[in-house]
């Protein structure tokens, strides 16, 4: 305005209804003591952010303000560069209705303790139809190759699934994983980060382990927490009565579905087809099914994934 109407600082100052001491006031404070110090302190520490810093300036005897010490922290340029965690993006997919044993199996871990403290994990992997308990492996820790290792024990008994349900973690998401599924024509399906219930097969089956058998048993070491949950899954397959199965067990839905015609040593297609020289060749071979996550190429539908009547659905 003063620069605009050629008015006096005073006229101006009048018309803005600002004092005129305010408006020519000239601070005599300097911060160059203070940046001096933070950045003698910040090439001592250079990991530290303001907050430490202030409390090191504390100690010296330095009395000033937290905020005074942040803005001049800032404008010094000793702000910590941060890496940005990379976030995993999945793309929900919906839980599907399925209509026979070996379509799709659901993996996950539960934790728990031993006596000692110590931690132990447990795989399990159900088949989201037949509600089976396909394995349920205790260890202190799973790399990815050893949860192949456990899938190939299951695949020599009952075949190759279409589909594998599962969640973020690192044996899941790694390159051994990715390409054993790629190699043996297996969808798999991650689930979104932090939607635990789009894998809601596996999780409502570890409601009922943790009840039943973690949250009930004691175990002194490694080797009694195998052998008693083993136990349990043996008595969840056989007698316990499953309410979704109209309260049958497990493998008694399974034999009554036909299921076992489909999977197991005796499966039809480990008979039928000659090129398969032992129990775990891919009777998927030739299915086309893509994984959940793959990037260009034609994506075949579950629905129009198989063709092969050979296949085991």
């Amino acid at each position: 305005m003063h620069g605009e109407y050629a008015f006096s600082q005073r006229r101006a100052c009048e018309v803005m209804a600002v004092a005129v001491s305010s408006y020519r006031y000239q601070t005599r404070r300097t911060d160059e003591p203070l940046r001096t110090k933070l950045v003698e302190l910040a090439r001592e520490k250079p990991r530290f952010g303001y907050r430490r810093l202030h409390v090191l300036l504390r100690r010296w005897g330095e009395t000033v303000n937290h905020k005074r010490v942040q803005r001049v922290y800032r404008e010094a340029g000793l702000s910590l560069r941060r890496k940005k965690r990379k976030h995993c993006v999945r793309v929900g997919q919906p839980l599907r209705v399925w209509t026979a044993a070996n379509q799709e199996w659901a993996l996950d871990f539960v934790h728990d303790a031993v006596e000692s403290g110590r931690a132990i994990r447990v795989l399990s992997v159900v088949d989201a139809y037949t509600r089976e308990c396909l394995a349920l492996e205790v260890d202190t820790s799973f790399a990815s190759r050893r949860v192949t290792r456990v899938l190939e024990t299951i695949l020599a008994e009952r075949g190759v699934p279409q589909v594998i349900r599962c969640d973020n973690g690192p044996e899941l998401t790694s390159r051994h994983f990715l390409a054993w599924c790629i190699e043996r024509k297996i969808e798999l399906v991650h689930i979104q980060p932090g939607r635990p219930m789009q894998n809601g097969q596996v999780e409502s089956f570890h409601g009922k382990l943790r009840d039943e058998c973690l949250r009930v048993s004691w175990f002194r070491n490694l080797f009694e927490a195998r052998r008693k949950i083993a136990a349990w899954r043996s008595e969840y397959n056989q007698e316990r009565p499953h309410s979704s199965l109209g309260y049958r067990t497990p493998e008694e839905f399974a034999r009554e579905n036909g299921s076992a015609e489909g999977c197991g040593k005796d499966a039809a297609w480990k008979s039928q087809r000659s090129d398969f020289p032992t129990a775990l060749g891919n009777p998927a071979e030739g299915a086309g099914i893509p994984l959940s996550h793959s990037h260009g190429g034609d994506v075949l539908s579950t629905n129009n994934a198989v063709s092969n009547p050979d296949v085991v659905v």
